[in-house]
């Protein structure tokens, strides 16, 4: 009796699980086609803002040792017709940290953007990107670094001592 009353629950289960897949809400028909939205405009470029000229927009460290900070300077001079705000400066990753000038580079100035990279733990290719948001033409701003960590050397493990002779009986 146990049997069949089992054998009649698994196919009741299984009549209601395959009449409930048959009872699909109706599928509405696809929208009319929509135009897509237009593109949107770039912001109009000031053409009296301040331009950066950097002598360098890509820095190739060649090899470094890992454990020291990997550090070089990006010099740019602004050769716009307004001062130069850099509003934020963000390295590519946690290991990549800029700094850069807090006060506005007048027109026809200087300034420094100062990139350091952590190589502690980071052996092989150094491929990284700072972006710079700023008011300059040209924004956001790129710069990269380049150049690959090698890995410290091994210590030189010490010999192992010789076993001391035993006493002697």
């Amino acid at each position: 009796m146990k049997k069949v009353f089992f054998t009649l629950l698994c196919l009741s289960i299984g009549t209601l699980a395959a009449n409930a897949q048959d009872n699909k809400a109706p599928v509405s028909p696809p929208p009319p086609h929509v135009a897509p939205p237009p593109p949107v405009a770039p912001k109009p470029v000031d053409p009296d803002a301040g331009i950066f000229k950097f002598k360098e927009e890509t820095h190739d460290y060649g090899e470094v040792p890992e454990g020291p900070l990997a550090e070089t300077d990006f010099e740019f001079k602004n050769v716009g017709n307004k001062p130069i705000t850099i509003k934020e400066a963000h390295g590519s990753c946690g290991c990549t940290v800029p700094k850069w000038p807090q006060e506005p580079v007048l027109p026809g100035k200087k300034g420094v953007i100062h990139v350091s990279y952590t190589t502690q733990g980071r052996q092989g290719m150094i491929m990284k990107d700072v972006t710079i948001t700023s008011d300059a033409q040209q924004s956001p701003m790129v710069l990269h670094i380049r150049g690959t960590v090698k890995p410290k050397p091994a210590a030189p493990t010490p010999p192992p001592e010789a076993p001391a002779p035993a006493p002697k009986n």
